[in-house]
């Protein structure tokens, strides 16, 4: 299968290149979404890990009863049934025959039933649990672990099969990715913990997937191989990676504790909703959304993100204000279908966080540059990549359609909380910003010099309002290592957080 993980490097390694950028947009005209006070609590926090739901006590009726006693018997006994036939698996530790590729293929609407304390486990020998092509297969209360599957390879639903659904089961210590996505996927109320890589890879080859729901789901602990460290720059590990999905529901989910991003939206996602997540100590940014299109981030609470990795690079003397939630070359796409036409963010609570939120537009990145880490994509509005070359590119509608832009974000009715003393510092990590870097490569690109950064200051409809701040926070203006206060951010040129309020000190 194709690997983004390895086709594509995170655009944050090209951050170190941003010389020069600007913030603020006029008002649109739009008026102000209506919107309460800010929240961001999540109902309930989704603690899974601790106590999984468990599965039926005995075979339902006509189910086909597996026996952990038997080396090999899920996977015969699937192949041997018919399809629509429901497995129980009794309590024990199961196992796949020892060999590498060994591993269950399900028929089309199989159902996979644990009873409490039912284990599959692939005992570091087998890469995969549940592969194959079957649509709509079921897997409900079972713990999958121990499998082996290479980078960018997933344990459950190996080969992205659609109308999959995976609840309260726990997949956990396995490498790779806990499980794959397809289409019409229904991943809720799972516990995904300690995997090398993923707890989930949203991606499936051919960019087909639609219609993704996770739901109250624990994901913890996942990227234990320190892949950034193994491959430096590759973008390849978070909590949950999502690559060229359109339509998914991301709510009630709490992202917790994972080496690296909490959740990363990456490359053509669209259509989007992030509603009642908890994400919290996450050691890189809580939710990143890059060169992606169309989302609402809604009523979620950010505590104590991004401190290990932000810390690390301002120890390092990185100015650049990397971010608790950090839009990256993406923005609101009328042209592009979809429940919203903007990214809007509002209504959530963001507390003692390393930096808030962060809008970057990377004036080299577009379609067909050589600084285009997705290597082989194009926009959502070019079919023809090669058709975003000189001369045609100079010119509109390529012009504007070429490139991922930061627009149309629009940020209000948050609560930005920062106790410098709990975090150990009042500058660095209370940060928020628009910018763009100074425009240079390649020789032949349209974006040079302040051209992007133009575009974000006077026309591309970016606009903080009616927001909330307790704590010493500033505003990246220009140039990563030049900050201004709320007074110049609410002034001319860049007349941000026109409602918003301001404490010097944090609480409440």
């Amino acid at each position: 299968m194709r690997t983004p993980g390895r086709l594509r490097t995170s655009s944050a390694a090209l951050l170190v290149l941003a010389v020069a950028g600007c913030t603020g947009t006029p008002d649109d005209g739009r008026p102000p979404a209506a919107a309460s006070a800010p929240t961001g609590a999540p109902a309930a926090v989704a603690r899974i890990c601790a106590g999984p739901a468990p599965g039926p006590a005995q075979a339902p009726p006509g189910a086909v009863t597996v026996d952990p006693s038997v080396v090999g018997d899920l996977a015969a006994k699937t192949a041997s049934s018919p399809e629509n036939t429901t497995f129980w698996l009794r309590p024990g530790t199961h196992r796949l025959v020892p060999k590498q590729y060994a591993q269950v293929l399900p028929k089309k609407g199989n159902t996979y039933l644990g009873a409490p304390g039912a284990v599959l486990d692939g005992a570091k020998v087998n890469q995969y649990a549940f592969g194959g092509p079957a649509p709509d297969v079921t897997l409900r209360h079972l713990t999958v672990q121990g499998f082996v599957p290479p980078q960018d390879e997933g344990v459950v639903n190996t080969s992205s099969a659609d109308g999959w659904v995976i609840e309260h089961s726990t997949l956990q210590r396995n490498s790779g990715a806990a499980m794959m996505v397809g289409a019409r996927q229904r991943i809720r109320a799972n516990c995904l913990r300690n995997n090398g890589q993923y707890g989930v890879n949203g991606y499936k080859d051919g960019d087909t997937v639609r219609g993704l729901v996770v739901e109250g789901n624990e994901i913890t602990g996942n990227n234990t191989d320190d892949w950034e460290r193994r491959r430096p720059g590759c973008g390849c590990t978070a909590g949950i990676k999502f690559w060229a999905v359109n339509g998914a529901d991301v709510r009630g989910n709490w992202v917790h504790h994972n080496r690296g991003a909490g959740l990363w939206a990456d490359n053509n996602n669209n259509d989007f909703l992030f509603e009642n997540n908890l994400i919290e100590a996450n050691d890189g940014t809580g939710l990143m959304y890059e060169t992606s299109y169309n989302t609402i981030i809604r009523n979620n609470t950010f505590r104590r993100n991004n401190v290990v990795e932000g810390r690390r690079l301002a120890d390092r003397g990185d100015p650049f204000p990397y971010a608790t939630i950090y839009v990256s070359e993406a923005g609101g796409e009328p042209r592009v279908k979809a429940r919203t036409d903007r990214i809007e963010i509002y209504r959530n609570l963001l507390e003692n966080n390393w930096n808030g939120i962060t809008l970057w537009e990377n004036a080299n990145r577009f379609c067909n540059s050589p600084a285009n880490t997705s290597t082989g994509y194009c926009t959502l509005l070019v079919k023809d990549t090669g058709s975003c070359a000189r001369p045609a590119i100079a010119d509109r509608p390529l012009y504007d359609d070429c490139r991922w832009k930061t627009q149309r974000v629009d940020v209000h009715h948050n609560r930005f909380v920062l106790d410098g003393a709990a975090l150990g510092c009042t500058t660095e990590c209370a940060r928020t910003a628009v910018l763009s870097n100074y425009g240079t490569y390649p020789d032949w690109s349209p974006y040079k010099a302040k051209a992007v950064s133009e575009a974000l200051i006077h026309r591309q409809h970016n606009r903080w309002h009616d927001n909330e701040y307790r704590g010493p926070w500033s505003f990246v203006a220009d140039d990563p290592a030049v900050r201004v206060d709320a007074a110049q951010w609410q002034d001319a040129p860049y007349r941000q957080d026109a409602g918003s309020t301001f404490t010097p000190r944090a609480g409440g």
